[in-house]
């Protein structure tokens, strides 16, 4: 009987609390609790007023239905997790897994509607938006989300890639930088900004990016190469070195590193290391017929004529459309160039998975054009060029120093 009569004040006590705050928030979502509730009570209401022997499962379920389900509510609650936000995530979620998005969305709608303030809501929504290509409507819902909770870090990349994907590349650097500032590790930013600032040509402000990054990821293929391609579009080739090699090192099967560090070899008139660089690059099917055109180039300058024409002639059949044109056009091949095997029809073969980027690209043909200017310079004029610009370096370096003692030396004046 006392476990009847605690049973009984406890669920009414729960039920008047619950009916209160439905009334009280005008919130109808409410009646599913009292509805369980009810259903509770009514199953001990039975096993008295009958005296009906229940089992152990019906117990079991009466304290369920009648106690926990409603205390779980207030517990919830308590924690700043609604009921209507619970009830509507949960619809919400059940309707993306069906593939119903209109009424996931307005599960959704109906929550922030009357709780503009949730994150969960706003998050779902913009997930759904971004999902069906609304980009601007996802981004608001972005930005709400980051509102209501400054640490959702996930979002603020959200706003900036699709900002990118609208062309307005100047506010997602702003948002990347802003994201950055907060969560340096973030390594997707730091890929998408050093991205934007390569393209704008803004090669100064991509190696402090991409430096920062190297803090927190060191033995990162990317960030190495990436930081060796705007060395390079600086033509500071010496540091562009460094990074490709390290690059290389890490993951020896990804051949653009390679490639680039046989072109700066070329600049340096380094033959046999532009050679082995080039022979480890024609496993790739992209870089193979430029690799095998670079090293017809440089059988003829080791004065190997007919190791040029079997390269050439692989190149050609690597790809003929790219390769004829230049070797038409590159006076180191007249020697040869009756030997070579051109064909009448020119043909680009179809390669299936194209890995080449347009910075990929663009790097790339940065290095051979400058190949093209330092070719015919003598040993002698590249060791002067490599010295004028350690010394332009070291002087700026001093120059730095320099500016940071002064200021120095007033503080300690000042104080």
């Amino acid at each position: 009987m006392i476990e009847q009569l605690i049973f009984i004040v406890l669920a009414f006590a729960i039920f008047i609390f619950i009916f209160y705050k439905m009334i009280k928030n005008n919130d109808t979502t409410y009646v599913i609790i009292l509805l369980i509730e009810a259903i509770g009570i009514a199953l001990n209401f039975i096993e008295v007023l009958f005296e009906v022997k229940t089992n152990f499962f019906v117990i079991i379920l009466k304290y369920v239905l009648a106690l926990l389900v409603p205390i779980i509510t207030i517990i919830l609650e308590k924690h700043n997790l609604s009921l209507n936000e619970i009830i509507n995530v949960t619809k919400s979620r059940i309707w993306i897994k069906l593939g119903n998005n209109k009424k996931a969305k307005q599960a959704l709608i109906n929550l922030i509607t009357k709780n503009p303030d949730n994150y969960q809501g706003h998050k779902l929504l913009a997930i759904i938006y971004e999902k069906e290509g609304g980009m601007r409507k996802a981004i608001d819902e972005y930005v709400q989300a980051i509102d209501i909770n400054k640490k959702d870090y996930d979002s603020y990349f959200k706003v900036a890639e699709l900002l990118n994907n609208l062309e307005k590349s100047d506010e997602a650097a702003e948002m990347l930088y802003s994201l950055l500032s907060k969560k340096p590790d973030y390594y997707k930013a730091t890929e998408i900004l050093g991205d934007i600032l390569i393209s704008k040509e803004r090669y100064k402000e991509a190696v402090n990016v991409y430096q920062e990054a190297l803090k927190y990821n060191p033995v990162s293929y990317e960030i190495n190469y990436n930081l060796g391609i705007v060395y390079t579009m600086l033509n500071d080739f010496e540091n562009a070195k460094i990074c490709y090699e390290k690059a290389a090192e890490i993951n020896s099967l990804l051949y653009n590193a390679k490639y680039s560090l046989a072109e700066i070899a070329l600049i340096y008139k380094e033959i046999e290391e532009a050679e082995k660089y080039f022979m480890q690059t024609l496993d790739d099917e992209e870089l193979a017929p430029d690799s095998l055109y670079e090293l017809a180039k440089i059988a003829l300058i080791k004065g190997n004529k007919d190791k040029a024409i079997q390269y050439a002639n692989a190149a050609i059949d690597a790809n003929s459309k790219k390769i004829v044109p230049k070797i038409q056009k590159d006076p180191i091949f007249i020697p040869i160039i009756a030997k070579i095997s051109i064909p009448f029809n020119l043909e680009e073969p179809e390669i299936k998975n194209k890995k080449l980027t347009k910075k990929d690209i663009k790097v790339k043909e940065h290095l051979e054009e400058m190949f093209e200017i330092t070719r015919h310079l003598s040993y002698s004029d590249i060791e002067l060029l490599n010295y004028n610009r350690v010394k332009k370096e070291n002087e700026r370096k001093m120059g730095l120093d320099k500016d940071l003692k002064s200021e120095k030396d007033r503080t300690i004046e000042g104080d």
